[in-house]
């Protein structure tokens, strides 16, 4: 099965009539993954769902290991409650980003906590790379943890729109790029690992992420940046992971911004850490550090200041057209660079914002996201889980 459907919060109430046990076990561990830790009556009274029903449900997934009894919680009449929890060990899920200048897996529990990751770099990837690393990630992986295979509910790939479409930028063989237009990676991988697959735009996998495990909690509406080779972004409205009737909305790499040079520009093309490496080859500085040192880059000054300064202000003006369009909360700020470096190009936008002329428009917070950089990873390992177990 492949699918690039994204999934929502939970919004709904559940049905008691006969024949929809499964949807109605959908329901029980949403509330439980968005509420955490409740008492059946609890969920009940949230879900619509009777008390015997929820009761009745609620036992069966303990009994499949999918949930867990909390601590008593005694009242001042009746019968202690007992709230209810996802077990972590009950299901497990990979995650696979294929990125430009590299591919990660990760393997995470219930609750979405990472168990396992696996890196390989490479110049630029090719379907029967990444399939070559899928395997040999997925052995290493569970040779140390057989026991969390017989819990996999499948592999979600993170990708990018296009690959192909890099030739200039990572300077491949036409050919070998050229593979990524025919092949359908999801069934690719599939019929190679036996595993259900889920495919998603590596931006939105990484704003699913924050979503469901970062800071969804704070805001209903919410735009994202990634800040990876090229920036994407996506775009969180009521409460849902939106991407509009084409998968355009919260492609935030395409909007225009001025160039510095009286024309303008995409911002992926000039916010990105493609611009970042681009400067370092021109400064004859091997770029690798950009990878190979995922979490200090501070021996890349001065190119790294000027980096933040420029990145910064491209993203404020961002936030500003983004704010005049969907009136968002907050402009959340992730990427695949250093915290101290994703701290600085947040406090960069920030004051570039104050100096704006923002007439009209409510001033969207910009802040740090806060899943990190393997978002992208993460929230690819998240699709299965929910596909299989949450609300669709």
């Amino acid at each position: 099965m492949t699918t690039n459907e994204t999934f929502i919060r939970v919004s709904g109430s559940g049905a008691n009539q006969s024949g929809l046990r499964d949807q109605n076990a959908r329901v029980v561990l949403s509330f439980i993954r968005r509420h955490g830790e409740l008492p059946s009556a609890e969920i009940a009274r949230r879900s619509g769902l009777s008390a015997q029903t929820v009761s009745n449900i609620v036992r069966a997934l303990e009994a499949e290991g999918l949930v867990r009894r909390g601590m008593s919680i005694k009242g001042k009449v009746g019968k202690p409650s007992v709230p209810m929890a996802l077990e972590p060990g009950g299901v497990t899920s990979l995650g696979l980003n294929i990125g430009r200048r590299a591919a990660e897996m990760v393997l995470v529990d219930f609750t979405g906590s990472v168990l396992a990751e696996r890196m390989t770099p490479y110049s630029y990837p090719t379907p029967d790379a990444v399939r070559a690393f899928v395997l040999d990630a997925i052995g290493a992986i569970f040779a140390d943890r057989p026991g969390d295979l017989t819990h996999l509910a499948g592999l979600g790939i993170a990708m990018p729109y296009e690959l192909w479409n890099w030739l200039d930028y990572v300077d491949a063989p036409e050919e070998l790029m050229n593979e990524w237009r025919t092949i359908a990676i999801g069934a690719y991988l599939g019929e190679a690992t036996g595993l259900e697959t889920v495919v998603e735009n590596d931006a939105t996998s990484a704003c699913v992420a924050e979503h469901l495990l970062g800071r969804g909690h704070e805001y209903a509406d919410f735009a994202y940046f990634f800040l990876g080779a090229f920036l994407g972004g996506g775009l969180v409205l009521n409460g849902k992971v939106y991407s509009g009737r084409n998968g355009n909305a919260g492609a935030f790499g395409s909007l225009l911004v001025p160039d510095g040079t009286g024309d303008v520009a995409q911002l992926l093309d000039v916010a990105s850490n493609h611009v970042l490496e681009r400067s370092l080859a021109e400064a004859g500085i091997d770029a690798s550090v950009l990878r190979t040192r995922p979490d200090d880059w501070s021996a890349l000054e001065p190119h790294l200041s000027e980096w933040i300064a420029a990145t910064g202000r491209y993203l404020a003006l961002a936030a500003t057209s983004i704010a005049a369009v969907v009136d968002v909360e907050a402009v959340l700020v992730e990427g695949a660079v250093p915290a101290p470096v994703r701290a600085a190009l947040v406090s960069r936008a920030r004051s570039t914002l104050e100096t704006l002329d923002r007439t009209g428009i409510a001033t969207p917070d910009i802040r740090e996201a806060s899943v990190g950089r393997a978002a992208r990873s993460i929230g690819a390992a998240l699709l299965p889980i929910h596909a299989r177990y949450f609300l669709a």
